[in-house]
């Protein structure tokens, strides 16, 4: 089917699924609307055939569907509330699609907020897994929550960008991706700390991962980020400091469920002292260079 879907937070992960979502809504009939601080980094999508919104309002006036990738939920509000936000533009229902990571009850409380005022706003919430690289080969892991109704459509559209899968009702997507960092953090940690042992007792970090890579140890994770714990390169791509909302959000649904963690304090306080110490904007394998700072130097 042809939908009328808008876009804002068209960074790193939001481009590359607008692309996709754009090529296969244009032969259907359909259209793609976007919004972004910067005109000039969305070039590429206006050139294809997307249609430019000079506000979010023009957006949820002209789209059925509207997908949100910001990075936290006040972002989102601010989106919907802001003078010629989403709200602004309201006029018939329309499925506000929340692909940013949250807790799964800000998303909950979000529809509660938004049928409370009587707006016309269904949430379906749609984070993603697959990093970068995902997002530019079309492979994200989508993890949907939401009403059956409500969700298929939307299903249809991110298809475009990767596999979309119905986890639950609203907010279960939401507790599966922080399942998922949950997972996540502990790789990225576990293989900093591998690479450094490694390397101080003379191995070859990038042989050490390939062939680890073969046994119990492998994971997604080693294989997108072998090479940067290999050469020590943190450059930015999936910001570090992200993790901080996404542990945030395990450990209250872990409250939430009454599960008493083991790993998750360690891991959140790991993040939250790299990022305190000036290293949030880098990679999430920048562990490697945050643990080495604090460890005893190389013996000679």
């Amino acid at each position: 089917m042809s939908h009328s879907v808008g876009f804002i937070g068209l960074g790193v992960m939001g481009r590359p699924m607008a692309r996709f979502i754009l090529a296969a809504q244009l032969p259907l009939g359909g259209s793609l609307h976007i919004h972004d601080l910067e005109r000039s980094r969305v070039t590429e999508l206006l050139d294809a055939g997307a249609v430019w919104g000079q506000t979010p309002a023009e957006l949820a006036a002209a789209c059925d569907t509207i997908i949100v990738m910001v990075p936290e939920i006040k972002d989102i509000r601010s989106l919907l509330d802001r003078p010629e936000g989403l709200l602004a533009g309201t006029v018939a229902p329309w499925t506000l699609v929340v692909s940013s990571t949250c807790s799964p009850q800000e998303v909950r409380d979000l529809q509660t907020d938004l049928t409370a005022g009587g707006h016309p706003v269904t949430v379906v919430d749609a984070p993603v897994s697959g990093g970068a690289e995902g997002a530019e080969s079309g492979t994200l892991v989508i993890l949907m929550g939401g009403e059956p109704d409500a969700v298929t459509p939307v299903q249809e559209i991110l298809s475009a960008a990767g596999t979309a899968t119905l986890m639950g009702p609203l907010g279960a997507g939401q507790v599966a991706k922080a399942c998922n960092q949950l997972i996540v953090a502990a790789e990225v940690v576990a293989l900093a700390e591998a690479s450094l042992i490694a390397e101080r007792a003379g191995l070859d970090v990038a042989q050490l991962f390939d062939v680890l890579g073969r046994g119990y140890a492998a994971s997604r994770v080693m294989e997108v980020k072998a090479h940067r714990f290999a050469t020590h390169d943190h450059s930015p791509s999936g910001p570090a400091k992200f993790m901080i909302k996404d542990l945030r959000a395990v450990a209250e649904e872990a409250d939430v469920t009454g599960i008493r963690t083991v790993s998750v304090e360690p891991l959140r306080a790991v993040f939250g002292d790299l990022t305190a110490d000036g290293l949030g904007d880098y990679d999430t394998s920048v562990v490697q260079q945050f643990i080495e700072s604090r460890s005893k130097p190389a013996p000679e």
